[in-house]
């Protein structure tokens, strides 16, 4: 039995009025079974994730509460699952830990104030329809970011590893620069627990495929510190665990905006902002090619906004898409976005019931679940493609890891975004341009590059791909004087405009001068086969009267016959050269 449809006007307004009137018994059946198995799922990661970024381990639970309800409502995936992530989780860390201690109620407070100004960033920029940005934070951005935030999340969690006190603040040399001072006070016990924890992952992992294996690592690595507990007694293991969660549901809480907090934040909410769309709209669109559909990226924009706004007033730090969980939400069969609203609604309920348990739970074995996590987040085969693949995408690779272990990880990513576009805009300020001559071994004597063939010892014929614009100016500027001076001869300058898409002000100006200084040299400019949007361009700026409509052709027939008749005829009778058909007095 489908469900009343709602009002079309509320559909502007509510985007799941799109989808909600044709959800059936079926859906939420499959939406339910799915919930079931993500609640379950992110009862660890919540904990594991609320550690990396020095909150309370419970504020890692409240962030895939509230926040995952709203961004399924507001979005516009099917499948896609918000909350809590690794990323984000090391980046709030690094930024906010300068500014107050890890878990204290400051730090709670900044997490918070970050997490409201994050949102409304996202939700500015939906509002704005710029859901193409992201486009501009590459693949090799995310690959690096995300293996150099996966080696801090591993160097963090070294003295919960090995049961040592070290200060795991700053950067990756400093962790271990610290943790190679401490080797003398690892804890074989605490190591011990680690260990179980890590290799128990690893072996359901590869093995038992159908049990979630962070929980099947958590309760094993528990297991084995109660059983230690018990057989040596805690005087002699020294096993510290999380301690009992709150048995609650997300209390309210509110940001602090005060002017200073503001100032201190936004760098850091302008790259987590960034950050955490590329990943929610990237696992958004991977997901809904696999499952047929597409979304909506200003949609997402706009649905993760809400999200963040709204957990910031209920105990939730940064959210964004979670790949893990949301792999696993399709996996599962789920149809609707119910079924991440089902989800959170459930973990709810699953707090409530086994939070006291956490009691159990060593610090070790979430250390030894986080290498897991960290070593997931690898990416190798995709670094090595990187590295094989192309130079220029290598060193934004490397630019972005090393900044994220050795700087701070917000400038990482605009340190990433940053070159990507440097050497997006040094690629396409060089356009291309090549020699053209007609080829007597093709059909029709088509044009070809062949730098064998003759060309007309009174014409310079060349092809232009690439746009026109204030970058390339001085570029195509100098490919003129080249030509001038390597041909002083060739009075006439022919440039074949197909391949040009995008001409500014000062690109048809260079156009213009071109044609000037080779009327002055008695010759002239041609431009053949130009495009309407090159035309349009150059009669807007008046530079088309100065190069002459006369000299525009749309064909290189006709051009060519049009020019023949402008050449030195003198030159032309002891030409040894005779290209065109003109030259052999036959008719086009």
């Amino acid at each position: 039995m489908r469900m009343t449809a709602l009002h079309p006007g509320w559909s502007l307004l509510l985007p799941f009025a799109n989808w909600l009137p044709d959800i059936n018994k079926r859906d939420l059946r499959a939406d339910l079974i799915a919930a079931l198995t993500g609640a379950v799922v992110v009862l660890p990661q919540g904990v594991a994730f609320a550690t990396i970024a020095g909150m309370p381990p419970e504020y890692g639970l409240y962030a895939g509460m509230v926040p995952a309800i709203i961004a399924a409502l507001f979005g516009s995936s099917r499948h896609l699952v918000s909350g809590p992530t690794t990323a984000a989780s090391v980046v709030l860390f690094s930024a906010l830990s300068v500014y107050a201690t890890p878990g204290s109620a400051d730090y709670v407070v900044l997490a918070l104030t970050l997490t409201f100004m994050v949102g409304l960033f996202e939700l500015a920029l939906g509002l704005a329809r710029m859901g193409a940005l992201v486009n501009f934070i590459s693949h090799s951005v995310v690959v690096g970011f995300t293996a150099g935030a996966a080696t801090l999340i591993a160097a963090k969690q070294l003295k919960h590893f090995f049961g040592i006190e070290m200060d795991s603040g700053g950067h990756l040399h400093e962790i271990v620069i610290n943790f190679s001072r401490t080797l003398q006070e690892i804890n074989p016990w605490v190591t011990a627990i680690a260990l179980i924890t890590l290799f128990s992952g690893i072996a359901f992992k590869r093995w038992f495929p159908r049990i979630p294996y962070m929980i099947a690592a958590m309760l094993t690595g528990t297991l084995a510190s109660v059983l230690m507990d018990l057989w040596f007694g805690h005087a002699v293991t020294h096993i510290p665990t999380v301690g009992a969660l709150p048995a609650t549901l997300p209390p309210l809480s509110a940001p602090e905006l005060s002017i200073q907090n503001i100032k201190d934040l936004a760098p850091t909410a302008l790259a987590v902002t960034l950050f955490a769309l590329t990943e929610a709209v990237s696992i958004g669109r991977s997901i809904a090619a696999r499952g047929g559909y597409r979304i909506n990226g200003n949609q997402e924009f706009i649905g993760q906004g809400l999200s963040n706004i709204a957990g910031s007033f209920f105990s939730g730090y940064v959210a964004t898409g979670s790949f893990n969980r949301s792999g696993l939400n399709y996996q599962s069969g789920a149809k609707t976005p119910l079924a991440a609203v089902f989800a959170a609604l459930l973990l709810m309920v699953i707090v409530l019931l086994v939070a006291p348990w956490a009691a159990y739970l060593p610090k070790a074995a979430m250390a030894g679940i986080l290498f897991l996590v960290a070593w997931g987040l690898i990416d190798f085969k995709e670094i090595a493609h990187i590295l094989k693949s192309s130079k220029r995408e290598t060193s934004v690779l490397l630019v972005t890891l090393l900044s994220a272990m050795f700087l701070e990880l917000e400038f990482a990513i605009f340190a990433g975004v940053l070159l990507s576009l440097v050497l997006y805009l040094e690629r396409v300020s060089k356009p291309k341009i090549f020699t053209r001559v007609p080829d007597p071994r093709l059909y029709k004597h088509a044009f070809s590059s062949d730098p064998e063939l003759p060309e007309c010892p009174q014409l310079k014929i060349i092809r232009i791909d690439g746009s026109l614009f204030f970058g390339s100016v001085n570029h195509l500027q100098e490919e003129f004087d080249r030509i001038r001076a390597a041909h002083p001869d060739k009075k006439h300058l022919a440039i074949i405009a197909s391949g040009i898409n995008i001409v500014d002000l000062q690109g048809g100006h260079a156009l213009a001068v071109e044609a000037q200084r080779r009327q002055a040299d008695g010759g002239r400019l041609y431009l053949i086969n130009v495009k309407p949007g090159l035309w349009d361009s150059l009669e807007r700026s008046g530079d088309l009267d100065i190069i002459g409509e006369r000299n525009i052709f749309q064909s290189k027939n006709a051009a060519i016959h049009a020019i023949y008749f402008k050449l030195d005829k003198q030159k032309c009778e002891g030409c040894p050269h005779p290209i065109f058909q003109e030259c052999r007095g036959k008719s086009m």
